[in-house]
């Protein structure tokens, strides 16, 4: 792992260049070449997706890893896919994006407040990172919430974000007791280090498409987070 960067565009350049994993990049690697045939007049990212959003906010989303034909093609967290469409209308009712349509880098999308990053950066196969390849993202995850000064809440989307926010707080040193923290959706607490933390399904087609996860639950989520990080 380099240098801790000093600003988190800085951190940004540093994730885009990351080969620490074998299978992951050699996977995006060839997504990229071959493409899906939807997206056959595409230029995919292919590499480590990089964070996106306001660096002074006060809510970070954790998720999970890029899409493989979201986010590793399109270069932006929640940006292509199916998740993307489900979670941005949301983010736009509740107040921290512009607007509620993410295709593109470059369709104008800023947000307000909010922060969207993940626990792997790299899109694995079958959405299920190694042991292994979480640990290497994991310093990914310190530098970027240190780098974030303002930050107050971060919601988990997923159990394994979930998961992978408590062994950050372990690494800074928090004396916590796992079994003290059980994920299920909209479950809220306090962190040792003062963070507070929203658990949510993720915004999965597996989760939205079988009415696990709905709109209005996941629209609160984002509600309770503007609460708690005092933005309303």
């Amino acid at each position: 792992m380099t240098a801790s960067p000093k600003s988190l565009a800085a951190l940004n350049v540093q994730i885009v260049a990351c080969e620490l994993c074998p299978r992951l990049r050699a996977h995006c690697t060839e997504i990229a070449r071959v493409r899906r045939r939807a997206y056959a007049d595409w230029e995919y990212w292919g590499r480590p997706v990089p964070s996106f959003g306001d660096p002074e906010a006060r809510v970070l989303a954790l998720g999970l890893a890029p899409g493989a034909h979201g986010s590793n093609r399109t270069g932006r967290p929640f940006t292509g896919d199916g998740s993307g469409d489900f979670l941005y209308p949301v983010l736009h009712e509740a107040g921290f994006a512009s607007h509620p349509r993410a295709r593109s880098r470059d369709d104008g999308m800023k947000l307000s407040g909010l922060w969207i990053t993940s626990v792997v950066r790299c899109a694995p196969p079958g959405n299920k990172p190694s042991t292994e390849e979480l640990r290497n993202c994991a310093p990914w995850v310190d530098k970027e919430i240190a780098l974030l000064k303002n930050l107050r809440v971060v919601v988990c989307l997923g159990r394994i974000a979930f998961d992978g926010l408590l062994a950050h707080e372990q690494r800074r040193g928090s004396a916590i007791t796992r079994s003290n923290y059980t994920f299920a959706h909209g479950a809220e607490y306090t962190l040792p280090s003062g963070l507070k933390a929203i658990a949510s399904y993720h915004p999965s087609l597996q989760n939205t498409n079988t009415g696990k996860l709905t709109r209005p639950m996941f629209f609160e989520v984002f509600k309770r987070a503007r609460e708690l990080a005092g933005l309303d």
